[in-house]
């Protein structure tokens, strides 16, 4: 089994930073405000109760300890369509939570795909990472970022996409192997 904490870390800095994909990453990154969880959970049950921890712990730890999570897991959903129709459960937990509009949640999987594109479409890549993630994201930095950039949400999801069309499978591919 690869380390998954460190092959987070490196799509973390070599993708989601070194392509700014994320707006906001770097600067808490830097400041090591990003909480990265990797479940070991057996079952579903055990991870939706390491979701239900960690939605607890981001929304009552101050934002300069703990700006956004990365809850991840190496093996509990290697299908992504499986793993796509979770992320309505997702959305329940975080209505559960009384969350809505306070956190939101952004899924990450090694074989995301948009609808509407092919399977090797390489800008697919911006919700790829290592092992299927939820990024757990405070709104409030959320809709700090996007000010940043010009408060133009769509503008920032444009960029990212010609990004990874600029820089094709073969440069994706690269930037992903460890050095």
């Amino acid at each position: 089994m690869p380390d998954v904490e460190a092959a987070t870390r490196h799509w973390l800095e070599k993708a989601v930073i070194g392509l700014n994909l994320c707006p906001f990453a770097r600067a808490v990154y830097v400041k090591n405000q990003v909480r990265i969880v990797v479940s070991q959970a057996r079952h579903l049950d055990a991870f939706l109760d390491d979701l239900d921890r960690e939605l607890d712990l981001l929304v009552n730890t101050p934002a300069e300890e703990i700006d956004t999570t990365l809850l991840v897991h190496a093996t509990l959903f290697p299908d992504f369509e499986v793993f796509n129709d979770f992320l309505n459960v997702v959305d329940d937990v975080v209505a559960e939570h009384e969350l809505e509009g306070v956190v939101q949640v952004a899924p990450f999987h090694p074989l995301f795909q948009f609808e509407g594109t092919e399977a090797d479409d390489v800008t697919n890549c911006t919700n790829r990472a290592p092992f299927p993630t939820l990024h757990l994201l405070r709104e409030d930095s959320v809709e700090r970022a996007v000010a940043s950039e010009g408060g133009d949400a769509e503008a920032i999801v444009e960029r990212n996409l010609q990004t990874l069309r600029d820089l094709g499978a073969e440069g994706w591919r690269a930037l992903m192997s460890k050095p």
